[in-house]
């Protein structure tokens, strides 16, 4: 590692450190506020997190202080924040390995800690340890895998041991991370072009609501069967469920029960309980506390976005209809409204100007600079190795060059700190919108401690690959100087392997930004029948054909009972409180609701709606005999599935209207048919043609019309 020549003194620099490390604090806080309730989270659970998400954001401000203490301008004017070579080495020390031992050790025994179910904390600790074993097994087998190696080709010592365990790591975290950034890259500048639409943005609102609407209905489902057995089990007195009388009253506390909430299903078939098990165990009472956490969860979780959804689909609304009068009220403001929109200090034309004609524009100059940054970012990481001078980044980063030699001034930190927090952030939103994680999401003052702990973990998995991956993007000269390369790229350069895998694997980023830009998941999830919970370009619109259409009209009527107080989400609400002896939502109950297809349309019963259709079928799903549907089932191979698709396609072929007639033969003109168009017998059986009708009269007329 290359000393550091001080000139100068550090304290400015270190005033800015300390200052800029208070506000991320501050920051880190507020996030975790915003997404935690911190007065009931335990303090050993809260601790983790913190660091988790505080570890990786003292990175972003460390690499740009690295840069700029390696590659000094000789320029006082122009010098950015530097510090001296041993404050830099021990604060990577003590970040890199906090965050290791954070992501692979503390987190994931935390969190399956916290979802185990049982009650006693040994009990909650075995579950956990038990959890992770097998994954820790697997992670130990590789690495000793590439420890014979290591040990063989470079001898036995501290070095290689480092080596093994360090560069295992970042292999692993740069995986996830290029794919992750690679899928951020594009959806983020994305999302900006097509909020610039009002009536598009509200038609994709209305597009997602069917299926949220259905998450939402099952998870209510969910957790009242649940909450059904808890109940049922709360009755049993005897028996082995003597032995967890405490458990289960605080089961029933947790769930909120009432005593005189009645049984909606049959649980008893000759007098014994069929949602519970002849005999009550203790893995039995942590695995319903396990699954009553989480359909409480998955519940306050779907229920908040649909009403999310319902509020901004409301709100785009009200922005459509104020073009008529050219005001724009604010109304009733939604709890989890930003202070941006609470503020009233605009009149309503002054506000209808901004959010109807100025805020698409900025969306679109905005959107216009993240697609400009997304593809510096992939050309830089394209040419990394073949033609490295024709990275961007690195122009734009390293300003001064006194002969061979780099220089980054307090421009080239900032800009390396903008490109460093577009890369993480593109990676992070990724995780977000790829719904493939279990369940897991972050909610508003609710979020599970898993999936807390569960999303801190990634953070702090792809802060330190991300960081080092940008490091590289740059000049040798540059970046080779740096304590961070001392302290970690010589591990990963310490064999051929770790170094090519460096240099190549970032190439494949093109893989993920391609998928993401031509809609590729959607095609695979289409032809295959995948799973993935990954938004494409035509399911992002609404769809294409009556099949999108009937969907977004679906969600706006859905959105409209919703927001008058129809939906029966809100009556089932209300029949709980009247049953609970509570106060209803509503004066008096609503005793029909509006057909879905619109309000000429009739239903054979006050109460359908498109949640609970009179066919076994999901919400948004044509049925089976549509004409239009070609969805294949779950049990059908690639064959079958191609031969059901070909018959309808063949079935709904209409041959054109004149090899029709040519079956017909060829008839007379219809002016010499008696008014029949298909030559029929008429009244004067098609032989005798009536001159009248030349000028207009009929055959039951008796005068000529001039």
């Amino acid at each position: 590692m290359q000393h550091i020549v001080s000139t100068g003194s550090p304290v400015p620099s270190e005033i800015f450190a300390l200052v800029a490390t208070i506000i991320i604090s501050i920051t880190v806080l507020l996030i975790l506020r915003y997404f935690l309730p911190l007065r009931t989270t335990p303090a050993f659970y809260l601790v983790p997190i913190f660091f988790a998400i505080f570890l990786p954001a003292a990175i972003v401000l460390l690499v740009p202080i690295d840069l700029a203490s390696s590659a000094r301008t000789e320029d006082d004017a122009i010098r950015g924040i530097w510090l001296p070579e041993r404050v830099l080495l021990v604060s990577w020390r003590i970040t890199y390995w906090l965050t290791f031992a954070l992501t692979w050790f503390l987190l994931p025994i935390l969190a399956e800690y916290s979802d185990s179910g049982h009650r006693d904390p040994y009990g909650k600790l075995m579950y956990s340890l038990r959890s992770n074993a097998q994954f820790h097994a697997i992670v130990l087998g590789s690495s000793f895998v590439g420890l014979i190696y290591i040990f063989i080709k470079y001898g036995v010592s501290l070095t290689s041991l480092k080596s093994v365990v360090m560069a295992l790591a970042y292999c692993w975290g740069l995986v996830f991370a290029i794919y992750l950034m690679g899928h951020g890259l594009v959806s983020i500048p994305r999302q900006l072009f097509r909020n610039a639409s009002i009536s598009g943005r509200l038609r994709r609102l209305q597009s997602h609501a069917p299926a949220l609407h259905e998450k939402m209905e099952d998870s209510l489902l969910t957790l009242e069967d649940i909450e059904a057995q808890v109940l049922e089990l709360s009755r049993r007195k005897v028996g082995s469920a003597r032995d967890f009388g405490d458990w289960i009253e605080e089961l029933v506390e947790i769930a909120g029960l009432p005593d005189s909430r009645p049984v909606t299903v049959d649980n008893t078939i000759g007098g014994e309980s069929r949602i519970l098990p002849t005999v009550i165990t203790e893995q039995y009472m942590a695995n319903l506390t396990r699954e009553l956490i989480r359909a409480r969860h998955a519940r306050s979780r779907f229920v908040g976005e649909w009403n999310r959804l319902v509020h901004e689909a409301a709100k785009t609304q009200t922005l459509l209809d104020s073009a008529a009068s050219k005001k724009l009220d604010v109304g009733e403001l939604h709890p989890e409204s930003s202070p941006w929109s609470r503020l009233t200090v605009l009149t309503p034309y002054s506000r209808y100007l901004l959010h109807y004609h100025i805020m698409p524009y900025v969306r679109i100059f905005t959107g216009v600079l993240l697609a400009l940054a997304s593809a510096c970012i992939v050309w830089s990481e394209v040419v990394k190795v073949a033609l490295p001078n024709l990275s961007i980044i690195r122009f734009t980063v390293v300003h001064h060059w006194v002969g061979e030699k780099g220089q980054v001034g307090f421009a080239g930190q900032v800009l390396s700190m903008f490109w460093l927090l577009y890369m993480c952030a593109a990676t992070l939103t990724s995780i977000t919108e790829v719904k493939v994680w279990r369940g897991r999401a972050l909610t508003r003052r609710n979020t599970a401690y898993e999936s807390a702990f569960w999303y801190s973990q990634q953070v702090a998995k792809l802060s330190v690959p991300l960081s080092y991956n940008f490091m590289t993007l740059l000049s040798p000269k540059i970046y080779k100087k740096t304590v961070f390369y001392g302290f970690l790229g010589q591990l990963i350069d310490f064999t051929p392997l770790g170094r090519w895998f460096d240099y190549l694997f970032p190439i494949l980023i093109l893989f993920p930004v391609c998928a993401t830009l031509f809609g590729i998941y959607g095609r695979v999830k289409r032809l295959l029948g995948f799973g993935l919970d990954i938004v494409d370009d035509e399911e992002e619109g609404g769809g294409r054909g009556s099949h999108g259409a009937g969907l977004w009209r679906e969600g706006r009527d859905l959105i409209e009972r919703d927001l008058s107080g129809h939906s029966l989400s809100r009556r089932r609400d209300e029949a709980r409180a009247r049953a609970a002896g509570g106060p209803p939502g509503r004066s008096a109950p609503i005793l029909s609701i509006p057909s879905a297809r619109g309000a000429g349309a009739s239903s054979s019963s006050p109460l359908r709606s498109p949640t609970q259709p009179s066919n076994p079928r999901r919400l948004g799903q044509p049925s089976r005999d549509a004409v239009w549907n070609d969805e294949p089932t779950g049990d059908e191979n690639f064959f079958q599935i191609l031969g059901h698709r070909m018959k309808n396609t063949i079935d709904t072929f209409e041959s054109p209207r004149w090899l029709q007639d040519l079956g017909e033969g060829i008839k007379n003109p219809p002016w010499t048919n008696n008014g029949n168009e298909g030559g029929g017998s008429g009244r004067n059986n098609g032989n005798q043609s009536d001159i009248r009708r030349w000028f207009g009269g009929g055959n039951d007329e008796g005068r000529i019309r001039l």
